[in-house]
């Protein structure tokens, strides 16, 4: 292991080296990837000046964060491109490929669910994550699977495809549920399929409101011919349809499918909402909250590109929010900002609708407002300008509209995306700081209610054998009633012959405390053993005779199912009474699973370990490489 002077030079070292690289960093746009030690790849960023953005890792105040990611870096290389967009893309390639462990990382709902017509003689409606080039028709994405499944639920009582994965010899239950045109027994033409799927795709893209006026036609044709049972079933299609879209919350003017992105930080986390529009009306929303280390906007961007890298179907336009600072003073400065790729015109500054566009006839005027723009991104220093850059980039690559709002509704979406985020992330560290205060108090009353002027650490034992073989024990402690699972220990019991409890419990309570007394380590508050009066004795005289050491010592008793029931305390074996449903009585049964998890599984690995031992195992001097060589060279034991 390195000495601390040894490792303080190893770094000084590396700074020196990076010194030198800085000197000869490029005026241009790319990536940079950042390295330690072991010369794994810890950050990959991008920056529109290289010089600018990898020498201000290395000089000026950070916080806490930054700190952390910049005291392990010992090297960095960086790749140049061609343009914003180039940059933004080989960002997202290059986390994808390193998993860097300071750059967020898409890891929840990586592949969102869709749902597929497949492209088959008898098509079939199905949840898919995997989007091929199979000429099926997708749609989605859906933000969860319970969303996609009940979506699914609805279109196979409105639509009769089939259900089956293999196609059966006779009629199922659906067929004569009205729910599939039973391809098995007799011919579905091809046009009736694609009728099927033309009024499901008219469903999924916002046509709902048609397709309930037909059910309801229907439903009134049913009725007035008697036929009650499917009347009713019509009707139960379109309580199904108004139940599905009544979490609709925003309108817009316009039918368009959007995306709108809000994110907010606090305490080195980041929570992003994504809203998903549809048809102009808001149908659903989705949720990350991951720790960030590098610049808020850039690791907020990383995001929304390996979102769409894994994400093939991208709506008609994106709404993306402005940094606070930019917001301030743009409004003063410039409306709504516009970036198309499918325009001439990479920049357009317009009014509240991209229709002005078309007004807009002079070519003077057109770099009048071209000029204005780049005049006012002169005026924002300091990268206040990376949300146009961001949004630019981000629209040529996946060639939609990316907007970045200032007024009018379309910032309002942004600002209620943003909103969500930012009461999301309050309520994670509610809860958290709830759940630290409920164990603490737990903690400290347990104390109490022992006798004990605190409770801070607290080191409980338990021992796992099959009538007496592979015995193993376990330690594990808590402060401040949360688990220190860098603390937890394993025993391999040494001295003891059969299954005796109480012998296990002496040997361990002494390996254990010879251990705290010979290295000076802390000591515990209080001392729980997994069982009652015998293992509480050997405990006690083991401290106290053989190591002088006055430590409390508590027993925690099971019921005949094996649940937490008691818990006795000091040399009379007192009962400490404790309300079932108090918090001082949660901790004492999360403390007594803890120890029996841990200690089960270490007997588990030990047993699985002893079931495939050889007798050439207990000859002197071999080992498991030398015993693999002459199995392999003699073929078996007996030769």
């Amino acid at each position: 292991m390195k000495s601390y002077a040894e490792d303080l030079q190893e770094q000084e070292k590396a700074l020196e080296n990076i010194r030198h690289k800085l000197a000869l960093l490029p005026d241009a746009s790319g990536c940079y990837l950042m390295k330690n030690g072991q010369g794994t790849i810890i950050y990959v960023g991008k920056a529109k000046v290289l010089k600018n953005r990898v020498r201000s890792y290395f000089t000026g105040s950070h916080n806490g964060k930054t700190q952390r990611l910049v005291a392990d870096i010992r090297d960095f290389e960086y790749i140049v491109t061609a343009s914003n967009m180039e940059a933004l893309i080989l960002e997202c390639n290059l986390i994808k490929k390193y998993q860097p462990r300071y750059n967020v990382l898409l890891k929840d709902d990586k592949t969102f669910p869709y749902l597929k017509i497949t492209n088959e003689a008898h098509p079939k409606l199905e949840v898919t994550r995997r989007v091929l080039k199979d000429k099926a028709k997708y749609f989605g994405p859906y933000p969860n699977s319970y969303a996609a499944h009940q979506t699914k639920k609805l279109l196979d009582r409105m639509y009769p495809l089939r259900k089956c994965g293999v196609m059966p010899k006779e009629v199922c239950l659906y067929y004569h549920m009205h729910q599939c045109l039973g391809p098995c027994v007799k011919k579905v033409d091809k046009e009736t399929y694609d009728q099927i799927g033309q009024e499901i795709a008219s469903f999924l893209s916002g046509g709902h409101e048609e397709i309930k006026k037909d059910l309801q036609r229907k439903m009134q044709e049913a009725a007035e011919e008697l036929y009650f049972e499917r009347a009713k079933e019509l009707r139960d299609q379109i309580i199904s349809i108004d139940a599905m879209m009544e979490k609709q919350k925003i309108t817009t003017s316009d039918a368009k499918d959007r995306d709108v992105f809000g994110f907010s930080v606090d305490k080195g986390w980041m929570c992003v909402q994504i809203l998903y529009v549809r048809k102009g009306k808001m149908i659903e929303r989705h949720m990350s909250t991951f720790p960030f280390y590098g610049e808020a906007y850039s690791d907020f961007m990383s995001y929304v590109t390996q979102y769409y890298s894994d994400n093939p179907a991208v709506p008609q336009e994106i709404l993306l929010p402005d940094t606070p600072k930019l917001v301030q003073q743009a409004e003063t400065d410039a409306q709504n900002v516009e970036y198309n790729a499918e325009r001439p015109a990479d920049v357009l500054l317009v009014g509240e609708e991209p229709a002005s566009y078309a007004k807009t006839t002079n070519t003077e005027q057109i770099a009048d407002q071209e000029t204005g723009i780049k005049e006012t991104g002169a005026k924002l220093a300091g990268g206040l300008v990376e949300p146009a850059a961001a949004a630019l980039a981000l629209a040529e690559w996946l060639e939609v509209k990316v907007l970045v709002p200032q007024r009018g509704l379309k910032k309002q979406m942004t600002g209620m995306a943003t909103e969500n985020a930012r009461v999301a992330l309050d309520e994670k560290f509610k809860l958290i700081e709830r759940d630290e205060e409920r164990t603490s108090k737990a903690a400290s009353n347990l104390g109490r209610a022992i006798g004990l002027e605190q409770l801070h650490r607290v080191e409980a034992f338990d021992n796992s054998n099959i009538q007496g073989s592979d015995p193993v024990s376990a330690m594990i402690v808590f402060i401040d009633g949360k688990p220190a699972k860098k603390e937890y220990r394993k025993y391999k019991i040494r001295s003891v012959q059969g299954p005796d409890d109480y012998e296990t419990m002496r040997e361990v309570i002494r390996r254990r405390y010879e251990r705290v007394l010979k290295e000076d380590l802390e000591r515990p508050d209080l001392i729980i053993v997994d069982g009652g009066r015998g293992q509480m004795k050997a405990a006690i005289d083991v401290l106290e005779n053989e190591l002088g050491l006055c430590i409390p010592v508590c027993g925690l008793v099971k019921d005949a199912k094996h649940r937490t029931s008691q818990l006795l305390v000091g040399e009379s074996f007192e009962v400490v009474k404790l309300a079932r449903n108090s918090e001082e009585f949660y901790l004492l049964q999360r403390i007594q699973d803890e120890v029996h998890r841990f200690a089960i599984t270490f007997h588990r690995e030990q047993r699985g370990k002893s079931m495939v031992t050889s007798r050439l195992d207990s000859i002197p001097g071999i080992g498991e490489k030398r015993r693999k060589l002459l199995l392999k060279h003699f073929g078996s034991l007996k030769k």
